[in-house]
């Protein structure tokens, strides 16, 4: 029994490395865009609207949920049949549940804005509203290879 808890904890952490919270946001910065030179401009949000982000299908929920199930699995019965049903039995049910789990972990609501910046046309970004930001807005469009948006706190124009 041990064994099955160790296996299922080894799985979680497997799988929270996949955290919803590196989805795209307008405060979550990658240690590798530190240092490196960001532009922005202002602009006003035109429209939000939310939208959910399908998580990842990398196969590793599968297979760690696979796994523990089949482990977990080949433990029940007294012979060598009845533990191999298990197994297979196991592995089916984790791997389907170890997918469901990834997409959960790596999926989540996010908001599409149309924003029109000061200067230029007008485009969409998708992040997670961590601020709340609203339509009619005033907001810095901040580029770093990635586009964010953060509220305008400096002066109008």
């Amino acid at each position: 029994m041990n064994k099955i808890i160790i296996l299922f904890l080894i799985l979680v952490g497997i799988l929270s490395g996949c955290s919803q919270r590196s989805l795209h946001s307008g405060s979550v910065y990658e240690s590798g865009e530190m240092g490196s030179p960001n532009f922005f401009k202002k602009g006003i949000i035109l429209s939000v609207r939310d939208v959910v982000i399908k998580g990842t299908e990398s196969g590793v929920g599968v297979a760690a949920g696979a796994g523990v199930g089949g482990l977990a699995g080949s433990t029940l019965g007294g012979n060598t049949a009845t533990r191999a049903l298990g197994g297979l039995g196991g592995a089916v049910i984790g791997g389907i549940v170890g997918h469901k789990t990834e997409n959960m972990i790596t999926g989540g609501d996010a908001s599409e804005f149309i924003v029109q910046p000061d200067k230029g046309d007008p485009y969409a970004i998708v992040q997670i509203n961590n601020e709340e930001l609203k339509a009619g807005e005033r907001v810095l469009i901040i580029e770093s290879g990635k586009l964010r948006i953060v509220r305008d706190k400096t002066s109008k124009k």
